[in-house]
């Protein structure tokens, strides 16, 4: 199976859509929910954040559309968003790495995690690209598919965003 590769300038679009209707999402929340929103936030690559992708990659391999993603996006912090959407900066992912280790997904023998939702769960990255859930909050129990790229995950995140309102 060939997939197409996650390209940088459509990850810097979703950064900014995604953006800007965070913005309008968060301005109603108050209003909306009857207490403060949280730090919600898509935040871009810096420096420091490209030097902790380049210090992943000297861990461990990653996928190349995990590393166009670091290159553009630094975190995302989206506490107010459904349960929580989570994208760990690379720094965090490879501390995590250290300590755990890859989690073992029914088809392939390595996946990083490298995202979590409000719940607890995880979001694991396989060398095919797709991504996977924890059924549980724990590193060692299954992992589901919830979608085929990273793409297709942060289209997802999107529409959790934008459903919001």
């Amino acid at each position: 199976m060939t997939a197409e590769r996650l390209d940088a300038e459509w990850v810097r679009r979703w950064c900014e859509e995604t953006s800007a209707e965070l913005g309008d999402v968060m301005s109603m929340f108050l209003q909306t929910h009857g207490f403060p929103p949280g730090e919600n936030a898509v935040l871009p690559a810096t420096e420091e954040s490209s030097q902790a992708t380049d210090a992943l990659l000297d861990l461990t391999p990653i996928p190349s559309d995990l590393t166009t993603l670091y290159r553009v996006v630094r975190e995302v912090s989206l506490p107010d968003v459904e349960n929580g959407f989570f994208v760990h900066p690379a720094s965090t992912v490879a501390e995590h790495f250290r300590a755990y280790g890859s989690v073992q997904t029914d088809d392939e023998p390595r996946a990083l995690v490298f995202a979590s939702d409000g719940g607890g769960h995880l979001f694991a990255m396989e060398g095919s690209g797709r991504i996977r859930r924890s059924t549980t909050a724990s590193w060692f129990d299954d992992f589901e598919v919830v979608a085929t790229s990273v793409q297709e995950f942060l289209e997802l995140i999107g529409r959790e965003v934008a459903g919001q309102d």
